[in-house]
């Protein structure tokens, strides 16, 4: 398991703000060849977030598929509705070579 994701949930009124600081290398395993276009890479491997999924509760309010142009080290941030002060938001994330994050927050 990776480093826990930083993440904060807060209510105002009936929207539940939540922000999330996912740490990752989100490498894309190409490189710039000799002819200027981007090749594979013959001994660096895609190792980036593939998927998302943020629970309230047990309530999935949202499901990512991410691709290997997300920056490293990605800040997520989104709003829904529904939450109450006090429930519990959990993030977790999954990578193309199986790694896993996760994180939690109570709604304040």
């Amino acid at each position: 398991m990776a480093d826990p994701i930083k993440i904060r949930a807060s209510l105002t009124g009936d929207v539940v703000e939540v922000k999330m600081l996912m740490s990752h290398p989100m490498e894309n395993g190409l490189r710039m060849g000799t002819d200027g276009n981007l090749v594979k890479s013959p001994t660096i491997t895609a190792d980036y977030i593939e998927t998302v999924t943020v629970r309230n509760n047990d309530r999935v309010v949202l499901t990512a598929d991410w691709a290997s142009a997300v920056s490293r080290n990605p800040y997520l941030a989104l709003r829904f509705k529904g939450g109450k002060s006090g429930d519990v938001v959990k993030v977790e994330w999954k990578d193309t070579t199986g790694k896993t994050g996760s994180g939690e927050a109570t709604i304040r």
